[in-house]
């Protein structure tokens, strides 16, 4: 896939600004909001729910790119379906890796009438994902570990980008594949080159110039 996709992440947006920076992410042309659900548990951390999703949603007309940090990726993908998420992502590690569970989430997130993907954190190797990888429309690659923002990036992780673009050549699928994690204009190159078509950024959008920085990572 040539097309390539910019995702800033809500995470690091300025909350007491929300309107003026989410119009300056359509300014900037950025094509995707990245939004992610932490529950406390799964990941130190606990940020987003269902309304301020709606709220976004109505704010701005960016697609809405979900990404479930959670330990019930099952419960909560029905709550953000319905909240109006175009494409939903959960981790593998959430449901013990166990492939059966992973392809019935993704038939049933797919049922709501919306995108489904797989999360990978650094320490899972991305084949094992195999066996689902036909039923996915996107799958990210976490380069870092998954929580907080502004983390310095893993370039230890560039190897799951080519090998997923190799197997979705190999194979004649369609997924497409997103890095998050540590991503400004250096490691933009390097993620391309790898393999990535869609990258989210969320501390190097939102603490500088926002349209400067998207156009940076083209």
């Amino acid at each position: 896939m040539d097309d390539l996709i910019i995702a800033p992440s809500v995470l690091s947006l300025d909350y007491s600004n929300l309107q003026s920076q989410l119009d300056e992410v359509k300014k900037s042309g950025a094509q995707w909001l990245h939004f992610d659900v932490m529950d406390g548990h799964f990941v130190p951390n606990l940020t987003f729910g269902p309304d301020l999703l709606k709220g976004i949603k109505k704010a701005s007309p960016l697609y809405l790119d979900v990404h479930l940090m959670v330990n019930d990726p099952v419960f909560f993908s029905d709550i953000f379906a319905n909240a109006g998420a175009d494409l939903i992502t959960f981790h593998c590690e959430a449901l013990g890796n166990d492939m059966k569970k992973v392809s019935d989430l993704l038939d049933h997130i797919h049922k709501c009438g919306i995108k489904a993907g797989v999360v990978v954190k650094p320490k899972t190797p991305v084949q094992i994902l195999e066996p689902v990888l036909d039923k996915m429309d996107l799958v990210l690659v976490m380069s870092v570990e998954p929580g907080f923002g502004g983390q310095s990036f893993m370039p230890d992780m560039l190897p799951k980008l080519s090998w997923l673009k190799d197997y979705r050549e190999n194979h004649h699928l369609g997924y497409r594949i997103e890095i998050d994690g540590g991503i400004n204009d250096q490691t933009a190159k390097l993620a391309r080159e790898a393999g990535a078509d869609v990258l989210v950024a969320g501390s190097y959008v939102f603490k500088n110039d926002i349209c400067d920085a998207v156009d940076s990572l083209r």
